[in-house]
């Protein structure tokens, strides 16, 4: 049984940005260092509310707030229970990161005064996200984030961004209407939506199946998982690169998120191997690894071969949830959280690089690592880490997802993590290494004459970039010791 606390720093957490961001807005047009002090103390204010939690978390408690009540079994609930806190906590803390990053990134850029407010706005709604304490409650909050997010996309209103945000748009509509399908057939098939009851559904049946069905598109969708998967390439290289960055670091994992608590909460692991649902998940997540990686390669835009590298990512998160073993799912959850600081460490050094050379193809950026050591060596270690080269986070991820393979008896799939480490290889050791060995000069043949970007941007990548040595290479590995009280709270709530 869970031991409830009732508290309101959930909700506080939540509502506080939502709450600052129409602040920011009023504000900006009277001081541009105001609003960029509000942005940053507000994300600084958050990630303090959601860290104050950490106690009673680990303590073994699920934080619950219940605002009202619909109708029975239906209502705006927020609840934090150990993986709630694992993605609220990295979400919050990288948000307060690009926060300050986004300070002189955007000072060169045309409307700040919209930017900072939907950055704040798009916080609030993601955290609800992995705060919410029923699927009506989630809902409501994906459907924010993923409309108030377009804005991010078209930001630079260039006709590539708003044909990018047109398609994001069409998808996001789609996934919500699925989503919303799902709600309603879980709903009357278990009469609640909420995450503090067992198991929802524990017989497969037709409408069950739909239900799965109808989740996994909308949750799918936000993921990047194949076949929906189609936005995403389109939308994060137009973006802001500080945006790009919370979109493929965070923003992604809301749909991962939403799967893992429709795999171990709405169903279980008998319903699921029953109804052989397993085998679906294991064959779209090898599509998604090798589909993405292979694309990448291809790809000569700096942030759009990282894009296709974000799908090929997100697919070894869903074959954790596939393998439907304990041991996966630590791989599963500690994926996510180094996915999340890897992918946000490529993005904003992308970004800090096109800000002071303005370039953006991969063979335009011989002998940057050498004007630029501090961002190109962050970059050097997310993208090995990508690689899954020891002993950096990622290769620790790789390692428990194969050790899960194994035990689920599936050795081909450790193949495919094998064929996409090397994949990943192809599509990043080429980067780092004519960034720090080639010549000096770009495809042009024009001298590159750079430094390194501020301090205000050169500080969050460092960061995040000893955040992929640390968080593979520390002894008290705090990240993976937060996966496996998450990964042992979900297994065990969804065995019958």
């Amino acid at each position: 049984m869970e031991t409830v606390i009732y508290n309101f720093l959930p909700i506080w957490a939540v509502m506080f940005p939502i709450f600052m961001s129409v602040i920011i807005l009023i504000t900006s047009r009277r001081s541009e260092k105001l609003r960029n002090g509000l942005s940053v103390a507000t994300a600084v204010v958050t990630f303090l509310s959601i860290a104050a939690m950490y106690p009673v978390i680990m303590s073994g408690k699920v934080i619950v707030f219940t605002l009202f009540d619909i109708l029975p079994g239906l209502g705006i609930t927020v609840r934090v229970d150990i993986l709630s806190f694992c993605l609220a906590a990295i979400s919050s803390f990288i948000w307060m990161l690009v926060s300050v990053y986004s300070i002189d990134y955007m000072s060169h850029e045309h409307g700040g005064n919209r930017y900072f407010p939907i950055f704040i706005f798009t916080l609030g709604s993601t955290l609800g996200i992995f705060m919410a304490g029923d699927f009506f409650t989630l809902f409501i909050f994906f459907e924010l984030m993923s409309l108030i997010s377009y804005v991010l996309v078209i930001h630079e209103e260039t006709r590539e961004a708003l044909r990018a945000g047109y398609k994001y748009l069409i998808m996001t509509i789609i996934g919500g209407l699925a989503l919303f399908f799902a709600i309603i057939l879980t709903f009357e098939l278990a009469g609640t939506v909420s995450l503090s009851e067992g198991t929802l559904i524990t017989v497969p049946s037709t409408l069950a199946f739909l239900a799965f069905i109808a989740f996994l598109i909308g949750f799918g969708m936000k993921a990047g998982m194949f076949p929906l998967h189609v936005w995403l390439p389109d939308a994060h290289p137009v973006a802001p690169s500080p945006a790009s960055a919370l979109l493929s670091g965070i923003m992604l994992k809301t749909g991962a998120y939403g799967l893992l608590r429709v795999i171990f909460h709405v169903f279980n692991v008998s319903v699921i191997k029953e109804a052989r649902w397993d085998l679906l998940l294991g064959v779209i997540a090898v599509i998604t690894i090798l589909l993405g990686s292979a694309v990448a390669i291809t790809q000569f835009d700096l942030k759009r071969r990282l894009a296709y590298s974000s799908i090929g990512q997100m697919g070894y998160i869903i074959l954790g949830m596939a393998l439907l073993n304990e041991k996966a799912l630590v791989g599963d959850v500690f994926h996510i959280f180094s996915h999340a600081i890897m992918k946000s460490t490529l993005f904003l050094a992308a970004g800090a690089i096109i800000w002071k050379t303005g370039l953006r193809n991969i063979n335009d950026l011989h002998g940057i690592g050498k004007k630029m050591p501090v961002t190109m060596g962050a970059f050097t270690l997310a993208a090995l880490a990508m690689i899954g080269i020891p002993p950096l986070n990622g290769f620790l991820s790789k390692w428990t997802l194969s050790l899960g393979a194994l035990d689920a008896g599936a050795p081909v799939y450790v193949v495919v993590l094998l064929v996409s480490s090397l994949l990943n290889g192809l599509y990043y050791l080429p980067i780092i290494i004519a960034a720090f060995f080639g010549g000096e000069e770009h495809g042009e043949g024009v001298k590159i004459k750079v430094s390194e970007a501020s301090y205000k941007m050169i500080i969050p990548v460092a960061i995040l970039g000893i955040g992929c040595l640390m968080f593979g290479l520390m002894p008290n590995n705090i990240a993976f010791e937060l996966s496996l009280k998450a990964a042992s709270f979900l297994f065990n709530h969804a065995m019958p």
